[in-house]
Formats: structure tokens, sequence, C-alpha cells
């Protein structure tokens, strides 16, 4: 027995030697990395992690620009959920050339807050962190190299960004999206643990930033052209999630408002086995519906690392 394991061992040995972390799968090429972010905006440490194709630092690819996903966490969460065990991103993403990127939302709902100006969150996401992972990794250009997709809070800010800015994406996303969440008001019929981040973001009933944000009245008043230059909408949810009906009536919204988008119901609940499988769909909706990696044109300089 002791020999055959040694014997196991030392074919083992060899075959890493001969054929490289390659021969075991993707997962160590696919390892995440944490980027060092400081917010002006925000007044704040924002981190954020970066998940790169497996082929991205192959030689025969230093001139190769990958469109980006960026995937935003639910509320009470972090960056970290995504990079976490739980999640399987990185194995997941092997199948993908996409750069994905996680970035900190904190629980400030992807928005400028009514009642904190320091906590912008919406324009340090799109003033400041997209310009940042462009500069630092090689990014496809344009919209078309580009989508957000979210869970639960993270859908709400995701298709939310992609209605107040359609320049900017090909694809939003939601799975089992907050899509109301502009419009909760703090009261007992909520859990304890939304109340305050409502309150603190969005401010009282009727200010303008619940107007502003409110996704199912940014539908609801998309003129044509604002429709026309929507990204490819996508949103899904578990049957058992208490978020079902809220996903139901925006659909429901955008089918009366000749919005075109996909919506999915699938069995599941508001948590992380029902994520990590409709995480797999989303990285490959993006892969699909985004531009494909190919080489920059044109540039004399360096793209960056």
């Amino acid at each position: 027995m002791r020999t055959d394991r040694r014997a196991f061992l030392s074919l083992l040995f060899a075959s890493a030697l001969l054929f490289g972390p390659a021969a075991f799968g993707q997962s160590a090429a696919r390892r995440h990395e944490t980027v060092a972010f400081e917010s002006k905006l925000v007044g704040a440490a924002l981190p954020y992690h970066v998940v790169l194709p497996a082929d991205y630092h192959a030689e025969s690819s230093k001139q190769t620009r990958y469109p980006v996903l960026f995937l935003l966490h639910g509320l009470g969460g972090s960056a970290n959920d995504w990079v976490s065990e739980r999640a399987r991103l990185a194995e997941h993403a092997a199948a993908h050339r996409l750069i994905v990127v996680v970035p900190e939302g904190r629980d400030n709902w992807y928005t400028d807050s009514a009642t904190a100006p320091r906590e912008k969150f919406e324009s340090y996401f799109i003033e400041e962190l997209l310009p940042d992972v462009e500069r630092r990794f090689r990014t496809a250009a344009g919209r078309e190299g580009r989508a957000v997709a979210g869970l639960s809070m993270g859908g709400y800010g995701a298709l939310k960004f992609g209605f107040k800015h359609p320049e900017k994406f090909a694809l939003a996303a939601s799975m089992s999206g907050a899509l109301g969440a502009a419009s909760w008001v703090p009261t007992e019929s909520l859990p304890a643990f939304v109340r305050p981040s409502l309150a603190r973001v969005y401010g009282p009933a009727g200010s303008p930033t619940r107007a502003a944000n409110d996704l199912f009245r940014l539908a609801r008043e998309a003129a044509p052209e604002r429709v026309a230059a929507l990204p490819y909408l996508y949103l899904d949810c578990g049957t058992e999630d208490f978020l079902i009906a809220n996903n139901r009536d925006f659909s429901a919204l955008l089918l009366e408002r000749k919005i075109p988008h996909e919506y999915r119901q699938l069995p599941g609940r508001h948590d992380w086995p029902y994520w990590d499988r409709q995480v797999r769909e989303v990285l490959k909706l993006a892969s699909e519906r985004l531009a494909a990696p190919a080489a920059a044109r044109g540039a004399s300089a360096a793209p960056p690392r």
C-alpha cells in the first residue's frame, strides 16, 4: 500500500514537472488577485478583486485585450463574497476568456447617498473604478467589451447602472435582484438588517435620491431613444426566493414597455447554492454578448500589464 502511494506521488510530481499546472486544470492560473484601491470620492480604501483569463500572461496574449464583467455583491456582504470558496467564481470563470472584477460596494446600494455626502458609491463605480480597471488591465475598449451583473443588492445595482449609464455596458444582469429597493420605506415589514441602509442611502419617502434611483420608475419613464440604447437586460430569481414577486413585477413592466430582456425563474432560494449555479449562466451570457478577446489595434504604446 505504501509502495503504491509512493509510486502515485512520484508520477504526480513527474507530471507536474513535465506538463506544468495546466495538467491539473486551470485553477492555478485563475487565482484572483486583489487591487488596493483608494477612492477619492468616498474617501476610503475600497479594494477590489480580479480574476484573469487563464491565458492572460501567456506570451502569445501579451497584446490581447479581454472583455470585462463587473460582478457586484449583495447587502451585508463584501467584495470577498464572490471570491470565497462558496462562490467558486475562479473555477467557473476558467471556461471563459473574460476579466472578472469584483468591487466593494459596502451596504450602499451602489448609489450616491442622500444623507451621507461622502458615500458616493455610484459615482465611485462609474468615475473611478471603471477607469482604474482600464488603466491596470488589458480590457476591451468601449461599451461592447463591458458587462455588469450582481446578486440581490448587486442585481439592483447592475440593472440600475444599465438604465442610467447605457453607454458604458453591453450587458446588465441580475440574480435574485432587490429591484424595488429605492421605493422601500424602512418599516417593520422589512428585515431589521435592511432598514438602516435604506434610510441612510435613499433618505425619506419622496426624496430626489429615491426618484433618481427607482429602477421601476427608470423603466416606466424611459423614452424610446433611451430604450433603444439600453444594454441587453437579463434577470433571474428562484421560485422560493422572497424577492420573486419583485422580479416578476419588474419583468412584467419591461414587457409592458416593450423593453427587450430575458427573465428566468428557476427552483431556488435567496442563497449561495442558487447564486453559485446562476453565475455560470451570467458568465456564459457575458461571453456570448461581449466583444471577443482581440489584439489591440494601432496601439503604439505598450498596453497595461
